[in-house]
């Protein structure tokens, strides 16, 4: 008889990664690449799957632990073969992986949402996510003085985002700037109310966009492309791409053009020191893509794109927008970018003010295209204009820089021929 030990896998950077869901108990039956446990880190959802049919012997982890690459998650043997009696003093199962504690749960007297340990108490491990936990380090906040108010006492964003308003554990980069806190209002009393959850997904954009919020100096520069001869390039190969089954669109020559713009601009391709006080440039191009999934938004990352042409980048881009929306993302897929590109223009709207994803300094936001009226100088033609917002970090990023970046890229736009330069 043979037993199998389904591990965690190549996760990437990630260390502590939290176990969301447990699919499987002891004696369950399972087939080959069957979902098992799902991971979730501060970007992406990973389901471990089995690596051959089998039963479930036992399961080391259970929801709310933290595990790393190598850790055991569960043992199973061949449907139908019984396990063999383990020795009693030494078992010959894994050890289960070293997690972090959660709080007990609350007596039945007690309120939902129990308070973690108080400070210096040292008697367990606040409960939180890897995102929560770095927007309390972004707000210099304490995490074993915060309430958890999340199940079973998890801490939530909304929680570290109280203690730092009120000034009880510090403000933005350790300033102690107490902020005003939002009115609690009893919605219920004027009328019929319904509360949704928010996703997974949502909870953590909460605490990645509001720690952006606060600790970057957004400044949006707005502009517009011509992107009449584009637009016409791009349809005359419509035939040769679909033959050969790709779904070209227009943000595969963005994200080239945004490539031809970043090399010309390199400070826009880098990222603030922890100090502040110097910038690391990157020399390589790896752009997020903004992907609206019913989960909430993610931005997986298309990596070498000054490496690759638009047949495939287009290619590239229908692959990872399927993967997001089927909560399928590896690890790879969420991390290094450099630079972001949020397309809105399928959905409307003539412009709106991207948030940094910072450590990054720049975001791209595009919004729909409209056919107007353009003097050539002797007449009002009709060209395709496309809008451009490029919300930036102004203690990286000066505006005069900002604008020329913006008019170097409607200028790369406006002739598909620099694409190639």
């Amino acid at each position: 008889m043979q037993t199998h030990t389904v591990k965690v896998p190549d996760i990437g950077d990630y260390q502590g990664v939290d176990v969301v869901e447990v699919h499987v108990s002891p004696g369950d039956e399972v087939g080959v690449d069957f979902a098992v446990i799902t991971l979730e880190s501060d970007k992406a959802t990973l389901d471990v799957p089995t690596p051959t049919a089998g039963k479930v012997v036992e399961v080391f982890v259970k929801v709310g632990d933290k595990v790393s690459e190598g850790d055991p998650l569960l043992s199973l043997t061949a449907v139908g073969a019984e396990p063999e009696p383990e020795p009693e003093p030494e078992p010959e199962s894994p050890a289960p992986p070293k997690a972090a504690s959660s709080p007990s749960p609350a007596p039945a007297s007690a309120p939902a949402s129990a308070p973690t340990a108080s400070p210096g108490s040292g008697t367990s491990v606040p409960h939180a996510s890897p995102g929560v936990r770095r927007l309390a380090r972004d707000l210099s906040v304490d995490l074993t003085g915060v309430t958890g108010t999340g199940r079973k006492g998890r801490i939530r964003a909304e929680d570290v985002l109280v203690v730092a308003r009120e000034g009880a554990g510090g403000g933005a980069a350790g300033s102690g700037i107490a902020w005003p806190t939002v009115a609690v209002v009893d919605y219920a009393s004027f009328g019929e109310v319904e509360e949704i959850p928010l996703s997974r997904v949502r909870q953590k954009g909460v605490a990645r966009l509001h720690a952006s919020w606060v600790n970057v100096p957004h400044v949006t520069q707005h502009g517009e492309a011509d992107v009449t001869d584009l637009e016409a390039f791009r349809r005359s190969l419509k035939d040769e791409a679909s033959q050969a089954g790709v779904r070209l669109t227009t943000m595969a020559f963005l994200m080239r053009a945004c490539v031809s713009a970043l090399m010309e601009f390199p400070d826009f391709n880098s990222s603030l020191t922890p100090a502040a006080d110097a910038l690391v440039r990157k020399r390589y191009y790896n752009l997020g893509i903004a992907v609206d999934t019913d989960d909430g938004l993610v931005v997986p990352v298309v990596h070498g794109v000054d490496r690759k042409g638009v047949m495939a980048l287009a290619r590239e881009l229908t692959e990872v927008g399927e993967r997001a929306r089927n909560r399928r993302l590896k690890p790879g897929d969420v991390q290094g970018a450099t630079f972001t590109i949020s397309n809105l223009g399928s959905l409307g709207g003539t412009a709106f003010t991207p948030i940094v994803n910072a450590p990054e300094v720049a975001i791209l936001g595009v919004s729909r295209s409209a056919t107007k009226p353009v003097w050539d100088g002797e007449g009002f033609v009709p060209r395709t204009l496309l809008p451009l917002s490029l919300s930036y970090d102004h203690r990286a990023i000066d505006g005069a820089a900002a604008a020329r970046f913006i008019t170097a890229l409607a200028r790369t736009l406006s002739d598909p021929r620099r694409l190639v330069l």
